[in-house]
């Protein structure tokens, strides 16, 4: 029951009964709407300033797995961009060069097609991540591009290689050293620190550390053009073989402990030649190994190539990157 109101009539100085006319009822009904609306529109804010709906939570997951997998994407684009640069650079420094044929243009490698359509059908479907969407499909469009264009280059090497098997089975195309587990590359080509005098020098091959007494293989056909044994100098090559492969390239194998040829002699890709030693200016077993073309000493990791996949050959040469000291 209502209560009844009254109030004070200063005219007749006595109380009065308050009337309740219907535009009050509707005044105190908008106010008290009015009211409940802002205090409900005050908590739905701080709600949802707060607190997650079911379906914000599982869209934040969402986002959250697929940011993980982006940046593995990007990573696997990484490494397989750096598999493909490192293909493109021993294409055209190594196998090319070999046969004597000219290095692919970069206006050949970095020639673009395909890709338009699908970026248009992209663009024209107004994601609100469409810059992100369109950069990994270039990348990876780069990607099949890159390996499209290698490997018809090395179509065509291997159609030059069968067509010269003599020249083939002479390039030093072997690791010096059974490695299986690609490991051993202790230090690689370029400047690295001296053992001796710690100071940075070029260091005009790649050590592969082993222990004393394994076996030593020449890496290709050839004649083994110049020895050194037995030398009692504590410093230099110490024992060392020279191989003569023809077609301008020789290469050397130092620091060992005994040689098993003689000069003059005819080697073939896999014969032993030697054995791991410390002797002349070494710190450790290891074979000390270098190839030189038409007299110009030549990082030899980029020769390491059979027996090879492209994933042990990138571990290869990330070793032999590794700005790090010699073993001599």
């Amino acid at each position: 029951m209502a209560r009844i109101k009254y109030y004070y009539d200063t005219e007749t100085c006595r109380y009065e009964r308050a009337k309740v006319t219907t535009s009050d009822v509707i005044l105190n009904m908008l106010g008290f709407l009015s009211v409940a609306f802002v205090l409900s529109l005050v908590v739905v804010l701080i709600y949802n300033t707060y607190f997650e709906s079911p379906t914000e939570a599982q869209l934040k997951k969402e986002n959250k797995e697929l940011s993980k997998y982006y940046e593995e994407l990007e990573t696997e684009m990484g490494e397989m961009n750096n598999v493909i640069s490192a293909l493109e650079e021993r294409d055209s420094k190594i196998y090319r060069k070999i046969y004597e044929a000219e290095p692919l243009p970069s206006t050949v490698r970095e020639a673009g097609h395909g890709g338009a359509e699908e970026y248009k059908r992209i663009i024209e479907k107004g994601l609100q991540d469409k810059k992100l969407v369109l950069n990994t499909f270039k990348k990876i469009d780069k990607l099949k591009r890159q390996a499209s264009i290698q490997n018809q280059s090395f179509d065509e090497i291997m159609q030059m290689a069968k067509e010269n098997s003599e020249r083939l089975s002479s390039l030093p195309a072997i690791q010096p050293i059974n490695n299986p587990d690609h490991t051993r590359l202790a230090s690689g080509f370029g400047l690295r620190i001296n053992p001796f005098h710690k100071a940075r020098v070029m260091h005009s091959g790649i050590d592969f550390a082993a222990p004393r007494g394994t076996a030593v293989y020449a890496t290709g056909n050839g004649e083994v053009s110049f020895i050194k044994d037995k030398s009692a100098l504590q410093t230099g090559y110490g024992n060392y073989i020279e191989i003569d492969h023809g077609f301008g390239y020789k290469t050397k194998y130092a620091h060992l402990s005994k040689i098993d040829v003689h000069e003059g002699q005819q080697v073939k890709r896999g014969d032993v030649i030697g054995y791991v030693g410390s002797s002349g200016g070494s710190v450790a077993p290891h074979v000390h190994y270098e190839v030189i073309k038409e007299d110009k000493k030549i990082d030899p990791v980029n020769f390491l190539m059979q027996g090879l996949n492209d994933n042990d050959f990138q571990q290869l040469l990330n070793l032999a990157t590794r700005e790090n000291q010699s073993f001599d």
